[in-house]
């Protein structure tokens, strides 16, 4: 009776091992599949041009000889706008997004919709009362067209990519925090498009639960220190930054603090203001960049090499400099101390404003 039992526990082992063999080799199997079901066709193609507009926002989407625009920069940009459609051929845009109604993102649209027929034109409002916002509207009706708004979680085909709108996710009052966030996935690989939407916005969204994880970044705002926070940065956590800005701007574009974030995240910064025409390609897998100008040049330098470490208050959730006197009046079963910013960063911690680690 007892060997009985025995044979009867092993056969069971056996039973138990032989289904779990079966479940990983599905598993591994299936995950098989669905990596190269992910992955684009052969022969297709994929490329953002970060269009050079100055201080001010454009960019070519191109997928398997599809096109989507979004933005096009201020008004004296249509011409040049025109002739970057022209050149590339995308005499026939499947979408033309205006991603908020300021004029360095909508103005240049007049001149995108002289060149190309539109399928949809998206904005987060229908009315705004200025004139390159008029002349947009005027451009869309001559060609039967008006504009839409979307809603998140809204998504559509750009040939073998997926576009899903993110954002906004409430109303605002300012137009910056209306911007229309995108998201675009190729295969593995990802872009994430803010518009101009500032720290408050961005918190809502990553209180949505959207998927910003990104492998690259649009930087929200040309840069300024009112985007890009840290939270933002740790969901986003972007392999390449693209920094759309234009030279000696007036406003300070892009922010130490900015710069000093994307430092921070080791995401590799590409700007406008240095390189010209930015664009990136993807195969699926991973993004390469080419660029118009200064391809070596260092966009986003380290202030200084010396080693630093930092004092983080496990109460605040800030980290200072060691000598800040915010830091000396840590407690001690406070204290924490970080060997490099980054870690304090990713940890949860923020600069402290008096010291600015």
């Amino acid at each position: 009776m007892h060997r009985r039992k025995q044979k009867q526990q092993s056969g069971w082992v056996l039973v138990f091992l032989f289904i779990m063999l079966f479940l990983a080799f599905a598993y591994v199997l299936f995950s098989r599949q669905e990596q190269a079901a992910s992955l684009p066709k052969e022969g297709s193609s994929f490329a953002v041009h970060f269009i050079d507009v100055g201080q001010a926002d454009s960019a070519l989407v191109i997928c398997d000889g599809h096109y989507m625009l979004i933005d096009g920069g201020n008004a004296e940009d249509s011409d040049l706008v025109y002739s970057y459609l022209e050149r590339h051929g995308a005499k026939h845009l499947d979408c033309m997004v205006a991603s908020h109604a300021h004029e360095d993102h909508i103005g240049g649209l007049s001149g995108a919709l002289n060149y190309a027929a539109v399928d949809t034109a998206l904005c987060p409002v229908t009315e705004y009362d200025t004139k390159v916002f008029q002349d947009m509207v005027h451009y869309l009706d001559v060609q039967g067209k008006s504009l839409t708004v979307p809603e998140p979680g809204d998504k559509f085909s750009l040939g073998s990519a997926q576009v899903e709108v993110l954002g906004p996710v409430q109303e605002y009052d300012d137009t910056n925090d209306t911007s229309i966030v995108l998201r675009i996935d190729y295969g593995e690989t990802s872009f994430l498009f803010t518009g101009d939407m500032e720290k408050g916005a961005e918190a809502d969204l990553i209180e949505s639960g959207a998927n910003l994880r990104a492998t690259v970044l649009k930087a929200g705002h040309h840069g300024s220190d009112t985007s890009t926070s840290y939270q933002f940065l740790r969901e986003v956590m972007p392999k390449y930054t693209v920094i759309s800005v234009g030279e000696d701007n007036k406003y300070g574009h892009p922010s130490d603090e900015t710069l000093s974030r994307f430092r921070d995240a080791g995401t590799e910064v590409y700007r406008t203001d240095m390189q010209g025409h930015v664009i990136a390609e993807s195969d699926g897998k991973t993004v390469t960049f080419r660029t118009e100008k200064e391809a070596d040049t260092a966009t986003n330098p380290a202030e200084n090499s010396t080693l630093q470490t930092y004092i983080g208050n496990a109460s605040s959730k800030k980290f200072h400099l060691p000598d800040c006197t915010s830091a000396k009046n840590i407690q001690e079963d406070k204290r924490v101390v970080f060997l490099t910013r980054l870690h304090a960063v990713l940890e949860g911690y923020e600069p402290c404003g008096r010291c600015k680690p």
